[in-house]
């Protein structure tokens, strides 16, 4: 073998094997970038700080890492007034991305103003985003976005479950604002969807465990946080979303399409609880009279035929519903956003094939996240971006985190929660988030403590340009009402 021919061989070899590398998440790291946008027509200077801080067990092992996003505005000398606002994605399994690239953060996505895909795939400025008035934190739990296990010893369950969820984010909630000089920042919590459950139980645990008192938190589109809605109320209370999904696709009689969707929603929710729960509890002791008249009154206000109602006895099942609504019409509507309409395989069926409006967020967010961080924020891994992870088996058991919300209230005079809702979101519906709040606190000695925000869209109320604007506007107002005054104290 001739003399070159070896040495070129040699260098190809080292060359392999100074650049082929485990695909391995570096448990502690920070890619620090700079940048400027506009926000309510100011310019804002801000520094992003991609990177990865370790999960410890109790003997100071690391056994997991968690991919963050931290934007903080320049300029600011003093951050002991600055609001701090940490925010969490739900699924269980979901990655951060979806409020990170939609909604608060300094960039958006490439959408149009329905929240539709559009080519190229990718992100624009945020007009609307609360930076100028708070430093944003994304955290992605265990084996979301690029967070992984780092310790294959541990066990699943450490991470996997309402109750081990919260727990060891607190405490990597805690190492953040340590390492960040925050602790004297006021602090909010903002969590969507699963993410809810995740912020309510956070409340208390690092009120409790880790002493660290927040302002406010926000809850996007929240589950049931372990409060109980079962048999005539959770039947019942499907019916004002069924009203509001039928208006928007015109399918509601003509005296009420042409109401305001608001003012139409308040007279059927007043009918849902005084005369629909009323007649589920008689189950099938209710007299055919006041069935029909129920099942009429029903139909009138969901679109669907009173047929339809009289088969499910009165107890109309969300997926049926997606798929009965248009029906005639070749389409079924969307879950999560039901103005998404989806085509599928037979008109026959009691649920749809797919969800309609998920294949479409997927169609934009999945690129634009993956181009967003390692072609403008510069953090570059080889590591798989998991929209949504592996997390299963979830520990559902020992859920009472609607009521440690209300307890962190009770022992915190600073700490006040609003909700935001669409109207027509069918998975956590808008009624059922109102009925959460209602009972969140039976007392009712915290009301005025609590909010509701409503709007005319879905799960991701954030995609329709009108309500990035809205739910932008109204979570600014939230933090900065909740920044309690110069020697005002935390007392009743």
């Amino acid at each position: 073998m001739k003399k070159s021919t070896l040495l070129w061989i040699l260098c190809f070899c080292f060359s392999i094997q100074i650049t082929a590398q485990d695909r391995m998440l570096l448990s502690d790291s920070t890619v620090v970038t700079n940048h400027s946008t506009t926000i309510k027509g100011k310019t804002i200077k801000y520094t992003a700080t991609c990177g990865t801080q370790p999960v410890w067990n109790e003997d100071g092992k690391v056994t997991a890492s968690l991919f963050y996003t931290y934007y903080t505005r320049d300029g600011i000398s003093d951050r002991s007034t600055r609001p701090l606002l940490i925010s969490f994605n739900g699924g269980p399994g979901s990655a951060s991305v979806w409020m990170h690239i939609a909604y608060t953060g300094p960039k958006v996505l490439n959408v149009d103003d329905e929240g539709y895909p559009l080519q190229p795939y990718g992100v624009k400025e945020n007009p609307h985003s609360v930076l100028d008035v708070a430093d944003i934190v994304f955290v992605n739990p265990v084996n979301t976005g690029y967070s992984r296990i780092i310790d294959k010893e541990t066990d699943r369950a450490t991470f996997f479950g309402v109750n081990a969820d919260v727990k060891y984010l607190a405490d990597w909630i805690t190492t953040f604002v340590s390492r960040n000089n925050r602790w004297r920042s006021p602090k909010y919590l903002i969590g969507e969807s699963y993410g809810t459950t995740r912020v309510s139980g956070l409340s208390l645990e690092l009120q409790n465990r880790q002493w660290m008192y927040l302002n406010g938190v926000i809850l996007v589109s929240p589950t049931g946080l372990g409060i109980k809605r079962d048999g005539p109320v959770v039947a019942a209370n499907r019916l004002p979303y069924f009203a509001a999904a039928a208006w928007y696709h015109k399918m509601l009689p003509a005296e009420l399409q042409n109401q305001d969707l608001e003012l139409m929603l308040k007279e059927v929710e007043t009918y849902a609880i005084n005369e629909v729960i009323p007649a589920l509890a008689k189950g099938g002791f209710l007299k055919e009279k006041e069935k029909m008249q129920v099942v009429k009154k029903m139909a009138y206000y969901s679109g669907l035929s009173e047929q339809a109602i009289l088969d499910n006895n009165l107890d109309v099942p969300t997926s049926f519903f997606w798929k009965e609504l248009m029906r005639e019409k070749g389409y079924t509507i969307g879950r999560l956003d039901s103005r998404y309409l989806g085509i599928d395989k037979k008109a026959a069926g009691v649920r749809p094939d797919f969800n309609s409006e998920l294949t479409s967020w997927l169609h934009s967010f999945t690129p634009a996240i993956n181009y967003y961080l390692r072609e403008e924020l510069k953090y570059k891994t080889d590591i798989k971006y998991n929209m949504f992870g592996p997390v299963h088996p979830w520990d559902r058991t020992g859920n009472e985190t609607g009521e440690n919300l209300r307890q962190a209230m009770a022992q915190n005079p600073y700490l006040n929660v609003m909700i935001q809702s669409g109207y027509f979101d069918g998975a956590t519906s808008y009624f059922d988030a109102k009925y959460t709040m209602w009972q969140l606190d039976p007392s009712g000695r915290m009301k005025d403590r609590l909010s509701f925000k409503g709007y005319q869209s879905g799960h991701m109320m954030y995609l329709r340009a009108e309500d990035l604007k809205g739910s932008n506007d109204h979570l600014r107002d939230f933090i900065l009402s909740n920044i309690p005054g110069e020697n005002e104290p935390a007392k009743y």
